[in-house]
């Protein structure tokens, strides 16, 4: 309710500083205690991926907390698990400004942030003092990049040295080889330069897990714009390599679904309902090849609880929201909790008659 009377307001500012005032907003009323009289309360739905225990199987995408500094107070609106990020080895600008967009008609964003973001020591301190939502079973993945600057066939030792940075603060790290707002990233889905990455990636969790005593899972994020076909050969890749999780998908640069709109001729990524449906094949695809071989988080266009039982159902063991959050607000944490829990009960129920629809 809350949300809903906040939003018009919201969204007649600019996109970009919408989102930050509402992460001080959420920020400020967790800490004076007024988050938690808000926030409606999630009974658990287990789930265990990635030799990890997740409470339920919703969680929010990597991109609205890219400091590691509100992942308490997001938590507090009853996620399962947290990705923050993406981070980089080096502090970035990210690109000029304005760099976010709103499609409204379409319940979707245009972003072409670019990694903004602190870099990794600032990231790793910030992470660290956030220690609520971990203290009552929430799981936080770390979500890692390349820098901006880093000439692709670099691309490797960025995410080496994120990962040895991230690694002992992370439940999981998640890859991010996907966005297509830095130049040249998403060559590195080629079958020949994923090979090379997942390999060096491999090589440094065994020396970190060594020195940690810990194991900790990577998954690995694709993008929805590619072609069916190398779908298979991506995930033959991740689980060569010992990859923990495949996680589908980023946002796309297809602008089909929104041609004509106000911003749609933007550069960058497209989310939200424009892309629930490719995304959706996505999770479809690998789940189809993988045949349970890796765990699936599905991402991407998940707008209501239907769409996160959607996603389950074409393969995902977890899934995650961000736009979705952006134009219902919490509310969605709940109702995609409460549609999957729908969903298990009534597949587990012996044959009966058939419920009527609401």
């Amino acid at each position: 309710m809350l949300y809903t009377l906040a939003r018009p307001l919201l969204f007649s500012l600019d996109a970009e500083a919408a989102h930050e005032l509402t992460l001080s907003a959420l920020q400020r009323a967790y800490d004076l205690g007024i988050a938690r009289w808000v926030a409606k309360r999630i009974s658990p739905l287990p789930v265990r991926v990635m030799g990890l225990n997740f409470q339920h199987p919703v969680g929010l995408a990597a991109g609205l907390d890219k400091t590691g500094a509100h992942i308490d107070a997001l938590g507090s609106f009853g996620f399962g698990f947290i990705e923050a990020g993406t981070v980089t080895p080096r502090p970035q600008p990210g690109n000029p400004k304005p760099r976010m967009f709103r499609l409204p008609r379409s319940h979707a964003l245009i972003n072409r942030l670019g990694f903004n973001n602190e870099g990794a020591d600032h990231f790793i301190d910030r992470v660290r003092q956030q220690r609520a939502f971990r203290d009552r079973g929430g799981i936080v993945g770390l979500n890692i990049g390349k820098n901006a600057d880093t000439p692709i066939e670099h691309a490797l030792e960025d995410y080496r040295m994120c990962l040895r940075r991230v690694y002992d603060d992370a439940d999981y790290v998640a890859v991010n080889i996907s966005s297509p707002n830095t130049t040249e990233l998403r060559s590195l889905q080629s079958v020949r330069q994923l090979a090379a990455l997942l390999t060096g990636l491999s090589d440094e969790r065994k020396s970190l897990q060594d020195r940690y005593g810990k194991r900790v899972p990577i998954a690995v994020k694709i993008a929805p714009d590619l072609a069916d076909a190398s779908v298979p050969e991506i995930a033959d890749r991740l689980v060569e390599h010992g990859m923990d999780a495949v996680i589908a998908t980023n946002t796309t640069t297809a602008r089909d679904k929104v041609r004509g709109q106000k911003h749609a001729d933007e550069s960058g990524g497209l989310s939200g309902r424009p892309l629930t449906e490719r995304a959706t094949r996505i999770v479809y695809l690998l789940a189809r090849h993988l045949q349970g071989a890796l765990p699936i988080i599905g991402v991407g266009g998940i707008m209501s609880g239907a769409d996160a039982v959607d996603r389950i159902r074409a393969g995902a063991s977890l899934v995650q929201i961000y736009t979705g959050f952006i134009y219902s607000g919490p509310q969605l944490v709940a109702d995609c909790v409460e549609a999957i829990r729908d969903e298990e009960c009534a597949v587990s129920s012996p044959p009966g008659p058939t419920r009527p629809r609401a």
